[in-house]
């Protein structure tokens, strides 16, 4: 059963300690980033993740893409749309995916670009491959102050153009070597956004995508899933670890021809989980949506967790797979 990950890792940054990196940080061209980046990649590599993220260290999800797209900026930690939204000129995360990709082929050359995840109606078991994540339109407009040109009772159409900037960032994504699309909306739980607009701009950015859209969505879904499972993913992402009352859930739903992102592992703590915890949790979720329909993942993004605690549990996660088999 193949492995992934939400994607944030602990952001662990380097100051410069070669001759080389002090004289980049004078130039100001330094990037305290890659160091953490290649940890975040080799962590993940070394626990047997068979789809891994860059580690998203460069901020968080909302700041990574606010600061970037044309209409929008970040003053004060708080993502603000100042003007209309516009398509990126340039891309936002490619140049990492690309780092990532060329970090984990160092420690094993089965990693590939634009690795087939699906053939046909089954995950390939022989998969290792990379992800592209895009902060979902709806959470980033729902997370943002809306200052300019947007009227604030008309967030419906700032989450539409927002889509079709971010269709352009999962092309370049894609072209980058991404073998999967994430998309991250974590709003849609709240009970805060309109799921009829917020079902059309995940589906502008799925028109014509040649490589797996999943959506991720963290919280308590119970209420929410048979809506979820109607978007236009491949895989639908939930917490089941921290929250089984999304696993009673699921047991209620239809797949409709959906992949389930099962997370097995509770990121909202620094305790790793007996293995046997693990494998429970799996085989419940086998019985419900069965083998070939799930890929594993910890429930949410691991950012706030110290590395030992990360890389423990990705371990751990692993292990059960193991087990399993």
């Amino acid at each position: 059963m193949l492995t992934t990950v939400v994607g944030s890792y602990p952001a662990l940054t380097q100051e410069p300690s070669s001759l080389n990196d002090k004289i980049s940080a004078f130039m100001g061209s330094y990037d305290p980033y890659q160091s953490a980046l290649e940890l975040a990649v080799q962590d993940q590599v070394k626990a047997g993740v068979d789809l891994i993220s860059d580690g998203q260290v460069r901020g968080d999800m909302l700041e990574i893409f606010a600061r970037s797209i044309p209409g929008m900026v970040v003053e004060d930690r708080t993502p603000k749309i100042l003007g209309k939204i516009r398509p990126t000129t340039h891309p936002i995360g490619a140049s990492d995916l690309m780092l990532a990709m060329k970090t984990a082929q160092k420690i094993s050359p089965d990693f590939k670009n634009r690795q087939q995840l699906l053939s046909g109606n089954k995950f390939n078991e022989k998969f290792k491959g990379i992800k592209g994540i895009v902060t979902g339109p709806t959470t980033l407009v729902l997370s943002s102050r809306i200052e300019g040109f947007y009227k604030k009772d008309k967030k419906e159409k700032a989450i539409i153009d927002l889509a079709e900037a971010l269709k352009k960032e999962v092309g370049y994504l894609k072209d980058a070597g991404a073998s999967v699309i994430q998309i991250d909306e974590p709003f849609l739980s709240t009970g805060m956004a309109d799921m009829a607009t917020a079902k059309k701009a995940v589906g502008i950015i799925a028109k014509d995508l040649d490589v797996p859209l999943s959506m991720h969505v963290c919280g308590d879904v119970a209420d929410v899933l048979g809506d979820l499972l109607k978007f236009e993913v491949d895989i639908v992402d939930c917490e089941f670890a921290g929250i089984p009352a999304n696993l009673d859930a699921l047991k209620k739903q239809n797949l409709e021809n959906k992949k389930i992102g099962l997370g097995c592992i509770d990121t909202k703590t620094e305790r790793v989980e007996e293995t046997e915890e693990v494998l429970n949790l799996i085989k419940m979720g086998i019985e419900i949506v069965g083998e070939d329909n799930m890929i594993l993942d910890p429930d949410c993004g691991m950012r706030k967790l110290s590395r030992d605690a990360a890389f423990s549990k990705l371990k751990k996660m692993k292990e059960a797979v193991k087990w399993l088999s």
